[in-house]
């Protein structure tokens, strides 16, 4: 059995699938239902979807694409975008959603963590930190609801969103979004000593390798990607592909 998730994090934007790179200049990859069934024949265990719109344009989730998607999907899928109340939430989980993403919304909410938590348990609730570097390129909570850099300490905010009933962290790297230079060693170390939930990391991953490294050597608890599941070669053609299950297996053994 594989001890690490592997997991194809798909953007969603105006009801189709995009990649972006740094979170800018999304690329339309094709429609989620085809996504879906490809995925589905490569037997992938889990997926991940983010509307990307959603929250900076203040509107709700699509609930009728999740539920199209729901219909489709043979595997469990987190989804993450526009959450913003435990109503919402619970409409997400009827539809067949198995955990919920919360990003900037937890900035300065976090009791909807743990509302969602008290309900449905720990472990239904993701909280998302977006990470990118400033000028002297130290790691600062970045916030792309509104594309701002927060002076908030990531040590403490990591901890504050276990505290609160996050069952999850799903970090993201925003410089190394569709980069393909592997994920940022240095905060997953920092930050996945600090808590003893899973530690999700997305943003970098150019190969298999890079993922191996994330988790052995960094720490890491799953390895999350978009391009790596998306694109095939250097001119980044659009193949949504997933690697054999016992390449992962030898991988990570």
């Amino acid at each position: 059995m594989l001890s690490t998730r592997v997991i194809p994090c798909l953007l969603l934007q105006e009801g189709g699938i995009v990649k972006t790179k740094k979170f800018k200049k999304p690329r339309y990859i094709g429609d989620p239902i085809n996504v879906v069934k490809i995925l589905n024949e490569k037997e992938v265990d889990e997926l991940i979807f983010l509307d990307i719109d959603a929250s900076p344009n203040k509107s709700e989730p699509d609930y009728e694409l999740i539920k199209t998607i729901t219909n489709e999907c043979f595997m469990p899928f987190s989804y993450g975008g526009g959450i913003t109340s435990l109503e919402q939430a619970s409409n997400l989980f009827n539809l067949g959603v198995e955990k919920v993403i919360i990003g900037s919304h937890a900035i300065n909410n976090k009791k909807l963590i743990t509302d969602i938590a008290s309900q449905y348990g720990n472990q239904s609730v993701v909280a998302t930190i977006n990470i990118k570097r400033d000028i002297f390129n130290k790691p600062r909570l970045y916030d792309p609801s509104n594309k701002k850099l927060l002076k908030i300490d990531l040590s403490n905010y990591c901890k504050e969103l276990v505290n609160a009933g996050a069952g999850e962290i799903f970090l993201n790297f925003v410089d190394r979004d569709g980069t393909k230079n592997g994920y940022d060693g240095e905060n997953i170390r920092t930050l996945s000593a600090l808590v003893t939930v899973p530690i999700t990391v997305c943003g970098g991953a150019g190969c298999l390798e890079d993922m191996r490294i994330a988790v052995k050597d960094f720490g890491a608890s799953a390895v999350a990607a978009g391009s790596l599941f998306v694109y095939h070669g250097k001119r980044d053609a659009v193949l949504v592909n997933y690697p054999d299950y016992s390449k992962l297996l030898e991988l990570f053994k």
